[in-house]
């Protein structure tokens, strides 16, 4: 079967031609750490080896997308086909006219996002975290999106995800202290880049509800239906880049609300401050942008401790949820994914795996938080707090 992924990265090109290139560097593009480039990478894989991964047995139960994100990154660093969408017609004398705007590459990449779309599937931009190359990205991406499509008896029919990668230059390296400190820098223009790309949506969405009508000699705008949405899971240190991203979009944004750009916004593992989503910390306005925030934390998580300890952050919000629950928005919900569904004091990936993963395709499909075919159970003792339970 033939898999399909769109990105939009800040990343460097490697090879000689932008865009057919061999794969994306750890260097921010020479045209800048804020400029985007489009594209999509195309996979040929055997459904034996996603049947396989999807049975595997994990602490969380059924599906090891971790083993599945590791496998497809190693074929497609093989096998993969990569093509960047032009972002200029290449005729330099040629006019504006509609037919070139046409060939813009947001242009393109939009209009098949949107055909998609049309035939039912909803949108999940998807930002990893530190230490994280190009390939290894693709690869996270790929599986996330199999993962959430997977035959589940809790998902609806006819709805499926289409994921889009949002890959930024991670050193994928993991020299102490140097390769973290300068992922922490370039997450901060690279949220930057992903604030504008937010709002270019945020446009977007406001355009795509009119369309003109003729009806005599007048022409009214009419609101244009659609049933799908608009979804964001953000790992690790990718959300501090969108810790990053929001402080572009309030920067730019007039009046006292932000817009709302999306259902869910999940955040996995999240190597930011544990106090980040209280009024007036980076992440306070984040439940403006969407109809609700989910949090996935492990107190056991031994790499958010290695932010901690090793690197003077605070304490995670990853590793302790939120630190003061009673202060955070009624749109905000946790789940708390210590004890034993997480195998190994290094899984940091848990999101992609068993009940968890399958929790997150049951916020797609808008199942309530209080459901109780959910794999969690509630902590009466926190508001908007669970337990998550295995498959």
């Amino acid at each position: 079967m033939k898999l399909k992924l769109y990105y939009a990265t800040n990343r460097g090109h490697q090879g000689n031609n932008q865009f057919n290139p061999v794969g994306y560097g750890i260097d921010p593009s020479k045209s800048g750490i804020e400029n985007l480039r489009l594209g999509k990478v195309t996979l040929d894989v055997g459904e034996d080896l996603l049947s396989q991964c999807f049975k595997e047995e994990t602490g969380s139960g059924n599906g090891d997308g971790v083993k599945l994100s590791e496998k497809l990154a190693k074929l497609a660093k093989k096998h993969a086909s990569i093509v960047a969408f032009r972002e200029s017609n290449p005729d330099k004398k040629s006019t504006k006219s509609t037919e070139d705007k046409k060939k813009l590459g947001s242009h393109e990449m939009r209009d098949e996002v949107l055909e998609t779309m049309r035939k039912g599937h909803d949108v999940l931009f998807y930002v990893h975290g530190f230490n994280v190359s190009w390939w290894d990205a693709v690869g996270a991406a790929f599986a996330l999106q199999e993962m959430l499509n997977r035959p589940l008896p809790v998902a609806k029919e006819n709805k499926n995800v289409l994921v889009i990668l949002y890959t930024w230059p991670s050193d994928g390296s993991a020299v102490p202290f140097v390769a973290y400190g300068s992922d922490r820098t370039d997450a901060i223009g690279s949220g930057f880049a992903l604030g504008r790309a937010f709002l270019k949506l945020r446009d977007f969405l406001t355009e795509a509800t009119k369309t003109s009508i003729k009806k005599g000699d007048e022409e009214k705008e009419q609101p244009e239906q659609c049933n799908q949405n608009f979804n964001l899971l953000c790992h690790s240190m990718g959300n501090y880049v969108l810790q990053n991203a929001l402080q572009r979009i309030i920067e730019r944004t007039e009046g006292r609300r932000l817009p709302r750009i999306f259902d869910h916004v999940f955040l996995c593992s999240p190597d930011v401050d544990d106090d980040v989503l209280e009024a007036g910390q980076p992440l306070g306005r984040l439940h403006e942008l969407c109809r609700n925030v989910n949090v996935y934390f492990n107190r056991g998580d031994l790499a958010l401790r290695g932010s901690d300890y090793t690197k003077g952050n605070p304490d995670r919000l990853g590793t302790n949820g939120v630190a003061n629950p009673n202060q955070v928005h009624k749109k905000i919900y946790q789940m708390d994914c210590s004890g034993d569904l997480v195998q190994g004091v290094l899984e940091h990936g848990y999101y992609l795996k068993g009940s968890i993963n399958a929790d997150i395709r049951m916020s797609l499909d808008n199942i309530p938080q209080e459901e109780p075919s959910r794999f969690r159970e509630s902590l009466d003792r926190y508001p908007n707090t669970f337990r998550m339970k295995p498959m």
